[in-house]
């Protein structure tokens, strides 16, 4: 889609660039909200893995896929800097303002990629190398490249890549992969659509004017609105699933399911509100971030309290 001299003067930044990118440019480049969300996941799935770990190699473990999901927030600023900087939710991202030049940026996402999955490999075991593996070249290629401008899918099948991390995290502690951990991966996978689809409702004319499909961009807000309400229905489930899996407990159970009504209410007042009305979608796009950040503490705070009283009665 053709972008005007107008749609320009409204997404590019109007601030000079700052010469050569300094450490919080750089630090800009990793996308660190995502990343502290994708670290805390990857906590919770090692944490509610079985057996034991060595705090050293846990931290190792961490810090490898946090730098690995930072590294492919790298990469994807670097492919998306011709449509990053006529978007007013992205305009002020370091390549954009000129501040990281475009092959400096992919030079250094890719060098941290590498050096994240062979770390893995090597000081952790290989399950997760191959894990963390997989998630960047999702992120990269299937997602960034290839989904991203071509179909409105691309978040549903995208999501993926930021659904991984609690998966790798407990195949880092354990080597396998169980239905418990899918199961968190699940939760995120789900939870992915009615989130970015939130922000897309009030966010619509930023992709329109980019040629990204997104949903209310190619079926309009109404349709997406029902999609909204039609996947937080099927999360609602789904966030029990660690409970009958036996991976989490009736106090996570009966959290999620509070958390989960809010959310299902949100996403009804969504789906009930007209197109000139954007409140309740940024409503339920803030609240989306708390839901899930709360469900992986509560599992993080569940495990924690059954470790200390199972070493009081020891």
């Amino acid at each position: 889609m053709a972008v005007n001299s107008g749609d320009l003067a409204i997404g590019q930044s109007t601030r000079r660039p700052a010469g050569g990118g300094g450490v919080a440019d750089y630090l800009a480049l990793l996308k660190p909200r995502v990343m502290s969300l994708v670290l805390f996941t990857a906590l919770v799935g090692l944490m509610l893995a079985p057996g034991h770990m060595h705090p050293l190699t846990a931290m190792l473990a961490l810090v490898c896929i946090a730098v690995g999901a930072g590294a492919s927030g790298a990469i994807n600023m670097w492919y998306d800097a011709d449509i990053d900087g006529r978007m007013l939710r992205t305009c002020d991202r370091p390549i954009p303002r000129g501040h990281v030049k475009p092959r400096a940026a992919l030079i250094f996402g890719t060098g941290l990629s590498v050096a994240s999955v062979l770390a893995m490999g090597t000081l952790v075991n290989i399950l997760s190398a191959a894990l963390l593996a997989l998630t960047i070249a999702f992120y990269v290629f299937i997602y960034t490249i290839w989904l991203k401008r071509r179909t409105p899918q691309n978040i549903v099948i995208g999501g993926a890549a930021g659904a991984f991390p609690p998966m790798i995290g407990w195949a880092a502690a354990s080597g396998d992969i169980p239905l418990a951990a899918v199961a968190l991966f699940a939760i995120i996978f789900f939870w992915t659509p009615p989130h970015f689809w939130a922000l897309a409702l009030y966010r619509a004319d930023d992709y329109r004017n980019v040629g990204v499909p997104m949903l209310p961009v190619v079926a309009g807000k109404a349709a997406t609105r029902r999609q909204i309400l039609i996947y937080s229905l099927i999360l609602f489930p789904i966030t029990l699933s660690p409970v009958a899996l036996g991976a989490c407990g009736l106090i996570y159970g009966g959290g999620a399911a509070l958390l989960g009504l809010v959310f299902l209410a949100c996403a009804v007042q969504v789906w009930r509100t007209g197109d000139d009305d954007d409140r309740p979608a940024r409503r339920l796009f803030g609240y989306s971030i708390f839901y899930l950040f709360a469900l992986f503490a509560l599992m993080l705070g569940e495990r924690l309290a059954a470790g200390q009283l199972m070493g009081a009665g020891a």
